[in-house]
């Protein structure tokens, strides 16, 4: 549901950065193996039950596997929505076709022949929810970025002059309108999902790869069927067009600066 439109007057470009748990702490979790290079068959039961390997691992299937409990989580803040209204667990499947990515100028007069750009025009978050994207493909050609934001203080006329619904507490983003100055992006492969905390302000999903192919992506998340609690928008408007040079002037424009070595087979740009 669209609750406000920020204008952006002034351009801003980020550049994507590789997708880590590290990194990506701060909006949520990324779901991939995290300790690779031990597996059932170099690393003794006893070992893991020792601790020696993270997020909750325990030793499983009489030995042969390796379970990380603590991998991600998954919160229902339902309790909390105006509505009161309960939520059930959702999976569904998102098939993503491919973005274009477009050239921009270097800053010198020519084309930018190292990185591809990406326009954010919006951001999106549920805020009763976390919500779990997970790539169905081995195709290394194919990766996806992650676009997400901090969150704002929230005020009065956040939703035109509505306060926008969000549960409050520790751990949480935060319950006001994204801060687009603080945008992060990240390039992930298809060997990693990705979960967004509940309230995480991010972009939806914007698949990489070659022309007309595809990402299938299985979503999991809780929601009740009421559009402002299940999903709030957020549209970023060009606060500039019309103004000085006109339209298409690249003022008050977001984009993420993808290098061309992390969409590897990727259609020219």
């Amino acid at each position: 549901m669209l609750v406000r439109t920020i204008p952006i007057t002034e351009p801003l470009a980020i550049t994507a950065e590789p997708l880590t748990r590290a990194g990506f702490a701060p909006f949520g979790d990324v779901v991939a193996n995290p300790w690779p290079e031990s597996t059932p068959l170099n690393t003794p039961p006893a070992a893991i039950a020792r601790g020696d390997l993270p997020c909750g691992a325990v030793s499983a299937n009489q030995g042969t596997a390796i379970q990380y409990r603590a991998i991600a989580s998954m919160r229902d803040l339902y309790g909390e929505a105006p509505s009161r209204k309960a939520a059930s667990p959702r999976m569904t499947m998102f098939v993503c076709g491919a973005r274009t990515l477009v050239s921009r100028d270097n800053g010198g007069g020519g084309e930018d022949q190292e990185n591809g750009f990406f326009e954010v025009k919006v951001l999106e978050r549920h805020p009763f929810t976390s919500q779990t994207f997970i790539p169905l493909t081995a195709d290394t050609s194919k990766r996806y970025l992650v676009i997400v934001a901090p969150t704002l203080e929230r005020r009065e006329d956040d939703g035109d002059g509505k306060l926008l619904p969000a549960p409050e507490g520790t751990g949480l983003p935060g319950r006001g309108l994204p801060d687009v100055r603080g945008l992060r992006a990240f390039v992930a492969s298809g060997e990693q999902a990705v979960t967004y905390a509940a309230g995480t302000w991010h972009a939806p999903m914007v698949a990489l790869g070659p022309a007309g192919s595809t990402i299938d992506f299985v979503v999991v998340q809780f929601a009740n069927d009421i559009p402002v609690e299940d999903c709030q928008e957020v549209a970023l408007e060009n606060g500039r067009r019309g103004v000085g040079d006109g339209d298409g002037d690249g003022q008050g424009e977001i984009w993420v600066r993808v290098p061309v070595k992390d969409t590897r087979a990727l259609a020219r740009l």
